[in-house]
């Protein structure tokens, strides 16, 4: 019953500063294992800003590869 209930994995994650009003640390494709706590779920566009804005991909899930984000 459990597994029901739990919602759906992101498909991109941004992990948050320390406190609320932090900007984003990091972004990760949803269900990377290295995420912190203070993580949430974003759409597509939304990853793709962050990156551009320079936030830093996650190393371990590159979602910077998944979407097709090339620093320029």
């Amino acid at each position: 019953r459990g597994e029901q209930a739990r919602p759906p994995v992101p498909d991109w994650i941004l992990e948050g500063g320390l406190n609320r009003d932090a900007p984003p640390v990091a972004v990760h494709v949803g269900g990377c294992h290295m995420a912190g706590k203070r993580c949430k779920g974003v759409p597509r566009d939304v990853a793709l800003r962050a990156l551009a804005e320079g936030v830093e991909a996650c190393g371990h899930c590159r979602p910077d590869a998944e979407l097709g984000f090339i620093d320029g």
